[in-house]
C-alpha cells in the first residue's frame, strides 16, 4: 500500500503508517462512541512500528484499566488506541483522520453487540448531497 499520511482537525498533530493495514474494523462499542462523539468509529490496525508521529505529540487518555487513548490535545480529534493487555504491539488509527479516509476500506464491523438500533437501518434513511431541502 506504501505510505498513508493523516493528522487531527487542527494540523497540530501528523502521521505516518507504513505498510498494509491488519484490518478496517467499524466499531459500535458504547467507549469509542461516547470518546468520538460519533455512532461508530473506523480503526484500523497496524503493528506499532508501522506508525510515526511527524508533527506534534499526542495527549494520552487512559480509557479503562489497560486502554490508551491518543488524541490532540488543541482540537481533540482522536487519533489513536493502544491496548498493551490486549493487543500487544498493535496501535489502532481512526481511519477518518487519514488525508484520505477512502485508503483503506473498512472490512468488517465490530461489538455490533452495542451497536444503536438504529445504526442497523441507517442505509435506508434518506439521503441529501449536502443539506435537506428547507420546507
Amino acid at each position: 500500500m506504501g505510505t498513508i499520511t493523516g493528522g487531527c482537525h487542527c494540523g497540530a498533530i501528523r502521521y505516518e503508517v507504513e505498510g498494509e493495514a491488519m484490518v478496517h474494523a467499524l466499531c459500535h462499542c458504547r467507549d469509542c462512541r461516547l470518546h468520538a462523539g460519533a455512532p461508530v468509529v473506523g480503526w484500523t490496525m497496524y503493528p506499532d512500528s508501522a506508525v510515526k508521529v511527524t508533527k506534534g505529540e499526542p495527549k494520552v487518555y487512559r480509557s479503562s484499566e489497560h486502554g490508551r487513548r491518543h488524541f490532540c490535545g488543541a482540537c481533540g480529534t482522536g487519533l489513536f488506541y493502544v491496548n498493551e493487555n490486549m493487543m500487544p504491539g498493535i496501535i489502532d488509527i481512526q481511519s477518518a483522520t487519514y488525508d484520505d479516509p477512502e485508503a483503506v476500506p473498512a472490512t468488517m464491523q465490530i461489538q455490533v453487540a452495542e451497536r444503536l438500533r438504529w445504526m442497523e437501518h441507517a442505509h435506508e434513511l434518506p439521503a441529501f448531497e449536502r443539506y435537506p431541502p428547507q420546507p
